[in-house]
């Protein structure tokens, strides 16, 4: 793990400075989390992994968000060392660095033609990843393991046992719905608005593409306008309608076409799951795996949602 003190390794490595110092985390996700360097040549966020992490998925991730940027998507361009290498390892610990982007907090009320014109051209990028398709955006967790997991929490007591049997029935309908992509390409298959904001100067910025790989771009598109779009009808056909002005190749016609949003969000809610269970002995761990599945449970994706969608679009 790193500290403060890791700053001038980092600086040195990637040639950034002299430093100023170093604060953090400033932020943690699942995987890894975000420190805070700065130099005489400006901010930037250190990102670290908690686990060594697959180096051809990030390579493919970063090789798209650098074509992205030339294509005009806003994103935080990548710091690479002199010898062109943008990952280092110090003590054992994966860390990459990025320039520093001050950002809004997250804000799934953006304006929804901007977001659908940005994603338009996304989907657009000239691009050929090599990453394949990945079960957590195309299949369903499935009634057997829902049903696992609902008595192994019940087993040891966790808190949301009971949340998670009430929503059963609406997960497992839910996961019927899913099917394979078809027409695929690579996408960010992160776009909720953790990753998609505002900067300080209303600028749109998009983050973490480490995520990146082969999925259908109708399907994203369907997250998008539910994440962005899910409080108003409105919202989601005006974003719609920017995403296809802009030239975006997607369309979201049937209910099938939520299966990304469908399998994403389920195999969030489980992995928090999990998580949790096999936190028995590390209460922050536990604590985080809570929070992870309230921000699943508390507004969860249904039916209801895909018909209004649906409607909405006229589809």
């Amino acid at each position: 793990m790193l500290s403060p003190a890791d700053g001038a390794h980092i600086a040195d490595r990637f040639d950034l400075g002299a430093v100023g110092g170093m604060t953090g985390p400033v932020a943690r996700g699942v995987v890894g989390q975000i420190w805070r360097l700065e130099t005489d040549r400006g901010s930037w966020a250190v990102k670290e992994w908690f686990e060594p992490p697959a180096i051809d998925e990030l390579a493919e991730g970063v090789a798209f968000q650098e074509a992205a940027a030339a294509a005009r998507i806003p994103s935080p361009p990548t710091a690479r060392a002199p010898d062109g290498s943008w990952l280092t390892d110090l003590d054992g610990t994966a860390v990459r660095v990025q320039a520093w982007v001050d950002l809004r907090e997250r804000d799934p009320m953006l304006d929804p033609s901007r977001v659908g014109q940005l994603v338009g051209m996304l989907h657009q990028v000239p691009f050929e990843g090599r990453e394949p398709t990945d079960a957590w955006y195309t299949d369903p967790v499935g009634p057997d393991r829902w049903d696992a997991l609902i008595g192994d929490l019940a087993a040891a007591r966790a808190p949301f046992a009971s949340r998670l049997r009430s929503l059963r029935d609406d997960l497992v309908a839910l996961d019927a719905l899913i099917v394979p992509p078809t027409d695929v390409r690579t996408c960010h298959r992160d776009l909720w608005a953790d990753n998609l904001r505002a900067t300080v100067t209303d600028e749109l910025c998009l983050i973490d593409w480490e995520d990146c790989g082969l999925a259908d771009p109708s399907k994203e598109l369907a997250l998008v306008l539910w994440e962005f779009g899910r409080t108003d009808p409105d919202r989601a056909q005006i974003l719609h309608a920017a995403y296809v002005d802009a030239g975006g190749p997607g369309r979201v016609r049937t209910a099938s076409d939520f299966s990304m949003v469908i399998a994403q969000l389920g195999h969030i809610g489980a992995r928090a799951c999990v998580d949790w269970l096999q936190a028995e002995d590390a209460p922050d761990d536990r604590s985080f795996a809570e929070a992870w599945f309230a921000e699943f449970s508390e507004d969860p994706f249904t039916l209801d949602d895909v018909a209004m969608l649906l409607d909405a679009l006229g589809a």
